[in-house]
């Protein structure tokens, strides 16, 4: 009696699979630049021959690089981000350290915040000094005789 192979199951969600060109237009970000993070170790793709094939797995890994650079994070503390998102759940020691990280960057956000507000508060003075000039400039100036 013949052995019969067993059924395939179906492949699961996450067996999809990318193209540099794909993960490229979906994030609106260069191959380049999603190549240098594979260079740095946030990605690591399969090859198939010479072309580069990107899992679920990089996909996620990539969005949260993307996310955590919109954050001001440096490349080093998204990697801390991203490979403790493949760690064991029971991390608290790696989650506390990630805190900090998030909390020291909070700092530094809110101080370049309020040197923004004193900038724009400035800038606001010398544009309504400007414009009392100007006024001042034009009243002085004798009106023409009509001709």
């Amino acid at each position: 009696m013949p052995t019969q192979k067993p059924v395939a199951a179906a492949a699961p969600k996450d067996a999809r699979t990318f193209t540099i060109t794909e993960l490229a237009q979906e994030f609106d970000i260069t191959p380049r630049a999603i190549r240098f993070y594979e260079d740095v170790g946030l990605l690591t793709p399969a090859r198939a021959g010479r072309n580069r094939v990107y899992t679920h797995r990089d996909r996620t890994r990539l969005k949260l690089t993307l996310r955590g650079k919109r954050l001001g994070l440096s490349l080093q503390e998204v990697k801390q981000l991203v490979d403790m998102y493949e760690s064991p759940a029971d991390t608290a020691q790696q989650l506390q350290a990630f805190l900090g990280v998030l909390q020291d960057h909070r700092v530094q956000l809110e101080q370049q915040r309020d040197d923004i507000e004193v900038t724009l508060a400035e800038i606001t003075q010398h544009e309504e000094r400007c414009r009392r000039l100007i006024a001042e400039a034009r009243a002085r100036r004798p009106a023409r005789a009509a001709g």
